[in-house]
């Protein structure tokens, strides 16, 4: 048997890096998915309606670029979309992205970003990831080589999620297929929604595999009444966003690609509810890797959807359960299993 990480870089050369930007007003950061060299088959579905990304039109099935280095997911709204500058610097350093020019350096990295909104949540409204947080990353993934560990929780672009009343965070999961097939998730949990069913304190993400333990009334009703006064305090929730990277080593196209990330979308909807809501921006990139083909089947892509689905909801409730609560001049944000404890 394959000995796992349960994490997005089981999937055979995928790097993970974390930039964590906190104190001074800061609570915020970047996390890249960091390519094989020669890049990997990318795609994007985007069902938020107030997304903020870069580089997601490149990833359409019709058009030019097939692959990229690097993915970017990034605190600070849009202004945190500079992280991707930083990455992009790194990599033509390299000499990696799409030649555009005779010589080896004359490349432009397509990478692809994505943001969650938690401007503020550290006291200062302009302390943001900018393009030197997006290298300290990508440095962060090269610097961890693959099948490395991934942090989970108060991390990277998890640093200042909120998940409804709740702290969020960044959390990852990954499975082997019976064909021999590796997906693998990692999610940013900030949404707009709640992971918590507000009748029992359950975690939606845990409920549909029907292994979830309930938390007890009384441990309930107390959760109930400190979130109450936290989000009293903190006012209406701002603008949110859940960002998910799933990724395979099978071969697959662009389009393939692209339907593993729509798909993997029904993972945010078993874990946040309501879901991909106006002032959500929710982003699933998609990466294949290519080193496993798929067979002659033409449903063999199934088992692979399922997966992928599958795996952001378990990424998210690793997510909130690593999260860490924050008490700080932008706010009181809990964390579940402050309030509710382990299973």
């Amino acid at each position: 048997m394959r000995m796992t990480l349960d994490a997005l870089t089981d999937v055979a050369g995928l790097c993970v890096g974390h930039a964590t930007l906190t104190g001074g007003g800061r609570l915020t950061g970047t996390t890249v998915v960091l390519a094989p060299e020669g890049g990997a088959v990318a795609a994007v579905d985007v069902r938020g309606g107030g997304p903020g990304t870069k580089e997601t039109d490149a990833l359409d099935p019709r058009n030019v670029v097939r692959t990229v280095e690097a993915v970017v997911l990034t605190g600070g709204s849009a202004y945190g979309l500079d992280a991707a500058s930083g990455v992009m610097a790194w990599l033509e350093e390299r000499g990696r992205g799409v030649r555009v020019g005779p010589g080896p350096s004359h490349v432009v990295p397509v990478v692809p970003a994505a943001c969650v909104f938690d401007l503020g949540r550290g006291g200062d409204f302009r302390a943001r990831p900018d393009a030197a947080a997006g290298r300290a990353a990508v440095e962060a993934a090269a610097a961890s080589g693959p099948g490395a560990p991934v942090a989970q929780g108060s991390v990277g672009a998890g640093t200042g999620a909120v998940a409804g009343l709740l702290k969020g965070g960044v959390g990852t999961a990954s499975a082997v297929l019976p064909s021999g097939i590796t997906v693998g998730a990692l999610a940013v949990a900030n949404a707009a929604g709640s992971v918590v069913d507000p009748s029992t304190g359950a975690l939606y993400g845990e409920m549909w595999e029907g292994r979830v333990a309930r938390p007890s009334a009384e441990a309930h009703e107390a959760a109930r009444a400190l979130l109450d006064g936290a989000g009293a305090r903190n006012g209406p929730p701002p603008l949110n966003t859940t960002l998910a990277v799933v990724a395979t080593d099978a071969v697959l196209s662009k389009a393939q690609a692209q339907k593993l990330a729509g798909t993997a979308h029904d993972g945010i909807a078993r874990a946040v509810r309501p879901v991909h809501l106006l002032n959500d921006g929710d982003t699933v990139f998609a990466l294949a890797t290519g080193a496993r083909p798929l067979s002659g089947d033409p449903l063999a892509l199934n088992e692979i959807l399922a997966a992928g689905a599958d795996l952001v909801t378990r990424a998210i409730v690793r997510a909130v359960r690593a999260a860490e609560p924050v008490r700080g001049p932008g706010g009181t944000w809990p964390s579940y299993e402050e309030l509710y404890g382990r299973p």
